[in-house]
C-alpha cells in the first residue's frame, strides 16, 4: 500500500487518484470512506465530537491499509500513535503546500470543520503536525504551484524506482 499524507488542501485525494490511474492500481480515501458510511464529516463533528470522528477515522485507516494500491489519509489521521506505527510498513508520500497556495482551496469549504476560519486556522492546526508528517514520509512533494498532472507523473516515477 502507498499512503498519501499531508495537511488538508494539499491535494492528497486529487493527486492520489491521478497516481493510481497512472499505476493502474486501486485508490481509496479514508475521508470518503467515513462519509459514505457515517455521513458528512462536519455533521459527525457537530453531533459526536472530534474524538468520535478520530475513532471512525482509525477504523477507516486500518481497513484501508489492508487493501492494495493508494490510500489517502485525512490530515489528522497521523495523530494516532497506532496509525503512525502502521505506516512504518508502507511507502508514505507527504504532500506539502504553502499557506498562500492553500488559501483559495480551503476558502468557504464547509467540509473542513477544523479550518472554518481560513488560513489562520490551517496554519495553527498544521504547525504541530508538520514534524510528524516529515518523520513518517519516505518522500515529500510540494503541491503549491505545480500542475497536478506533472506532479502525478513525478510521484508515479518515484514509486516505480
Amino acid at each position: 500500500m502507498i499512503v498519501f499524507i499531508g495537511p488538508s488542501g494539499a491535494g492528497k485525494s486529487r493527486l492520489g487518484k491521478r497516481v493510481a490511474r497512472l499505476l493502474d492500481v486501486p485508490f481509496a480515501d479514508t475521508d470518503k470512506t467515513i462519509t459514505a458510511e457515517h455521513g458528512p464529516i462536519p455533521q459527525i463533528f457537530r453531533e459526536h465530537g472530534e474524538p468520535h470522528f478520530r475513532a471512525l477515522e482509525r477504523d477507516a485507516v486500518v481497513r484501508g491499509l489492508a487493501g492494495d494500491g493508494i490510500l489517502s489519509l485525512g490530515g489528522g489521521a497521523i495523530l494516532d500513535a497506532d496509525t503512525q506505527r502502521d505506516l512504518a510498513d508502507h511507502r508514505v508520500v507527504f504532500l506539502t503546500i504553502t499557506p498562500e497556495a492553500v488559501a483559495p482551496r480551503i476558502a468557504g469549504d464547509a467540509d473542513r470543520p477544523l479550518v472554518q476560519n481560513g488560513v489562520a486556522d490551517w496554519v495553527a492546526l498544521n504547525a504541530p503536525r508538520w514534524e510528524i508528517y516529515k518523520r513518517l514520509a519516505d518522500a515529500t512533494f510540494d503541491t503549491s504551484h505545480r500542475p497536478n498532472d506533472k506532479l502525478a507523473e513525478e510521484v508515479a516515477a518515484w514509486l516505480t524506482t
